[in-house]
């Protein structure tokens, strides 16, 4: 992802959140050239939150004592759906 000062994003805002919304383009905003936030799409930001949401079971694997294989099949459903190329939802 492209990274954009504040300074230049204050001054490109418009054309920023164009290429954006439009284009499908990020952008990494940095202040003193340390990343601090990220311009995404709306769609962008709806998988984001989806991902969040999908965590569930995922999230709590590693905290189990001696259940690695659970995180195994987890991993091997990520990959499939990786795979596919689809957004089919393999929800966990």
């Amino acid at each position: 992802m492209p990274e954009v000062s504040i300074a230049v994003t204050k001054g490109h805002l418009s054309e920023l959140i164009a290429k954006s919304a439009y284009a499908g383009e990020r952008f990494v905003i940095t202040k003193r050239n340390k990343p601090v936030a990220a311009l995404v799409s709306l769609e962008d930001l709806r998988i984001i939150e989806q991902h969040d949401q999908r965590q569930g079971l995922a999230s709590i694997v590693g905290k189990w004592k001696d259940f690695e294989e659970v995180g195994e099949r987890i991993e091997d459903l990520r990959q499939v759906r990786n795979d596919s190329g689809t957004r089919a939802d393999v929800s966990l």
